[in-house]
């Protein structure tokens, strides 16, 4: 086959945004369950035990699912992968929103409990495009690129939860929790298929599936200049890169910063309420949102933006220099919430700065990752993106026993576990970057 009549499409631009859209629309499961999780535990009288296990089923699914999925990236790209999680989170959403129904009947019964759990799973399976498209996007920069796009990719994405939880506190006070939830498989449905249209591929796979032998397709890649290419299939990529004790360190600097990012989404909520007990503003009309929905959203989106600033920033500076200054933030911005029990005004400034802390860490984390393990991008993506989330499950039962121990001054006390965290991510950090050194 003459190298002219290979068809290849698409450009590293257009890959990033493709995949970007799949991860904004895949990541807003996030808000599942939480949202609509009192009326269930109402409903069907759940113990707080059972209502929370409810409430963290897309987060697990959205977890576990980004290690294979990832891995498999290394293998057919991202582009099925990140279509197969979308259309999993689809038949979700679509049994949420019959059992919408039946909550709004009065038809559920005990028997419903497990039906609620598995779409509530499968509709998380849109949370773990987000390692999927890390290695997507990857494969399509080049090394000195790669914060920049990584961090437009995960900072643009990671808004979608503060924006549908936005959305669904409004839907749900106008229009109830099924025709919420149908609102969302609507605009779910729609950006699955924005991405089957938008989503590609970079060169080297694109010509694999026009059965273009691997080295002859890496070699015609590389002159269009793609950099990176994978060496292992699905199990060899997680296996390859299980390898690298490189690994297993950003997964421990990835679970502070973005498994402390989901913990902080939700935990903020409470932490407002219990302790500074602010009061509710109206906004639009008969809607009420809580000061405490306010603030934990501009949480996330400032995490969030800084993590599409600080991916520009270690292009310039390296991914190492931008990680030792997000831990710094990160302690200052944990400090000064451990001391504060009183003044809501510095509780404020604590959040943002601990928000702009794990943005950067964020960012730099991913930056690293071709650099730590290049010959396994996806397999690695898939560790640190899937155990790293695992701090969403861990950070607040910690939180949690703080209060159980101490009472309301718990709620402040509690993170010292961020400080004590960001002490060890230091450790690591230094462990990295000597190793690179000494190469």
């Amino acid at each position: 086959m003459a190298e002219e009549n290979y068809k290849l499409s698409g450009t590293p631009q257009e890959g990033l945004w493709g995949a970007t859209i799949g991860f904004f629309i895949g990541f807003a499961a996030v808000v599942a369950m939480g949202a609509t999780a009192p009326e269930f535990k109402a409903a069907l009288q759940l113990s707080g035990f059972l209502a929370g296990l409810l409430v963290a089923m897309p987060n697990l699914s959205g977890s576990l699912l980004r290690i294979p999925f990832s891995a498999w990236t290394d293998e057919v790209g991202g582009r099925k992968p990140i279509l197969i999680l979308l259309l999993l989170s689809i038949v979700g959403l679509i049994g949420l929103y019959f059992l919408g129904l039946s909550l709004e009947n009065n038809s559920l019964t005990n028997s419903s409990y497990p039906l609620l759990l598995l779409f509530g799973f499968l509709a998380g399976c849109g949370i773990a495009t987000f390692s999927v498209g890390i290695s997507q996007v990857s494969y399509w920069f080049k090394q000195s690129e790669q914060g920049s796009a990584l961090g437009k990719y995960a900072g643009i994405g990671n808004l979608a939860p503060g924006i549908f939880s936005f959305i669904m506190a409004i839907s749900l006070a106008t229009m109830g929790v099924a025709k919420s939830y149908l609102l969302w498989l609507v605009l779910l449905i729609i950006g699955t298929v924005i991405y089957y249209y938008m989503g590609k591929d970079a060169w080297s796979f694109q010509l694999k599936d026009q059965g273009v032998e691997k080295s002859k397709a890496e070699e015609i890649a590389r002159k269009h200049g793609q950099e990176l290419f994978p060496k292992y299939k699905l199990v060899d990529s997680l296996k390859a890169s299980g390898r690298h004790w490189e690994t297993w360190a950003l997964v421990g600097l990835y679970f502070t910063s973005f498994g402390g990012f989901i913990a902080l989404g939700t935990w903020f909520k409470t932490y407002w309420v219990e302790l500074f007990s602010p009061s509710p503003i109206n906004l639009f009309d008969d809607v009420k949102l809580g000061m405490a929905l306010i603030l934990n959203g501009i949480f996330i989106v400032v995490g969030s933006l800084m993590r599409v600033y600080t991916g520009q920033l270690s292009d310039k500076i390296g991914g190492y220099k931008t990680l030792y200054g997000g831990i710094a933030i990160l302690i200052l911005g944990s400090l000064i919430l451990i001391f504060d029990t009183s003044s809501y005004s510095l509780a404020i400034v604590g959040m943002i700065i601990l928000a702009l802390g794990m943005g950067a860490m964020n960012a730099a984390v991913f930056k690293l990752v071709p650099k730590a393990v290049p010959d396994a991008v996806g397999g690695t993506s898939g560790w640190v993106g899937g155990l790293g989330a695992f701090g969403g499950f861990v950070i607040p039962p910690i939180l949690g026993f703080f209060v159980d121990q101490m009472g309301t001054v718990g709620y402040a006390r509690g993170y010292v576990v961020f400080t004590i965290l960001g002490i060890i991510c230091f450790l690591l950090t230094w462990l990295l970057h000597r190793a690179v050194n000494n190469h």
